[in-house]
């Protein structure tokens, strides 16, 4: 991996979406959005079911073109740049990705390498060398030879962020990356990314439906509700009772966690009176 690096935060973010709406078919979603991604930092998306937060993450990475507003990534719209070059500095993993059958972790993760080849340019060494980093750094080098969907759900999950990794990218982007894994794997896996940002310097945007977590981890937190950006900031700023509500519609308290000075959601029980019978 690349050496530590000097805070970038108070640089000009290098992705933002101006007034972005965007959607599927005749179905809006985004509904002009502005949102620049702090470079060096770990920001997440947070809001319900079909508040726009994958929607947006995908038109960002230029999965989805937008129906109004721009993108730019390095000052340039994003759906006018060149693709391969486009995937040299940005890098995705998509929510679920499923592996070809039969392909090796040292296949998968050499796949990152794609947009740095060409048939005219291939760099064996770099390529190699890139791999192997990638791999040591998520720690499934042990697994090199076997194969994808032989694994554990952490473990394929490690494997994806590695072909990422290898990519060589310094903005990556990721949906739900810790969705159906056991808590003490989403954990390792945001201690992970949080490493990347923080020590080596790259900007990660990712979607993450735990709360508590993303309090945890994130240096910014955005807030969505119906397809608009609703508040963003850092945690200690806007992880509030009064916006879990608004956002969510959740009664809940925030608490600090006496060691990190994270703050943490507490649900509010309802009393046993407001609840509606449990048929059997």
């Amino acid at each position: 991996m690349s050496p530590p690096v000097t805070d970038l935060s108070d640089q000009q973010p290098r992705l933002t979406g101006k007034a972005l709406s965007a959607g599927y078919e005749t179905r809006p979603v985004l509904k002009g959005v502005d949102i620049a991604i702090a470079q060096g930092k770990l920001t997440v998306l947070l809001g319900p079911n079909g508040s726009g937060k994958s929607t947006l993450l995908k038109t960002l990475a230029r999965t989805i073109k937008p129906s109004a507003g721009r993108v730019y990534l390095d000052g340039k719209d994003i759906h006018h740049s060149n693709t391969r070059g486009v995937a040299k500095r940005l890098g995705i993993l998509p929510q679920g990705p499923i592996a070809p059958e039969g392909l090796t972790v040292k296949q998968l993760v050499g796949m990152g390498r794609f947009p740095h080849q060409t048939l005219w340019r291939q760099d064996a060494k770099q390529d190699a060398e890139a791999i192997r980093e990638a791999m040591a750094y998520t720690n499934v080098t042990e697994f090199a030879d076997r194969n994808v969907d032989a694994l554990s759900g952490g473990q394929r999950q490690r494997c994806w962020i590695a072909m990422v990794l290898a990519q060589k990218t310094d903005l990556i982007l990721l949906d739900e990356p810790t969705t159906f894994l056991d808590l003490k794997v989403q954990v390792d896996l945001l201690e992970l990314l949080s490493r990347l940002a923080h020590e080596h310097g790259r900007t990660l945007l990712l979607v993450l439906h735990d709360l508590n977590l993303a309090a945890a981890y994130a240096d910014h937190l955005v807030m969505m509700c119906d397809g608009r950006i609703t508040t963003s900031g850092p945690p200690s700023e806007i992880f509030t009772a009064a916006n879990l509500k608004r956002v969510f519609d959740l009664e809940a308290r925030v608490l600090h966690d006496p060691e990190s000075g994270s703050p943490v959601c507490v649900p509010r029980k309802r009393p046993a009176s407001g609840l509606a019978p449990i048929q059997s």
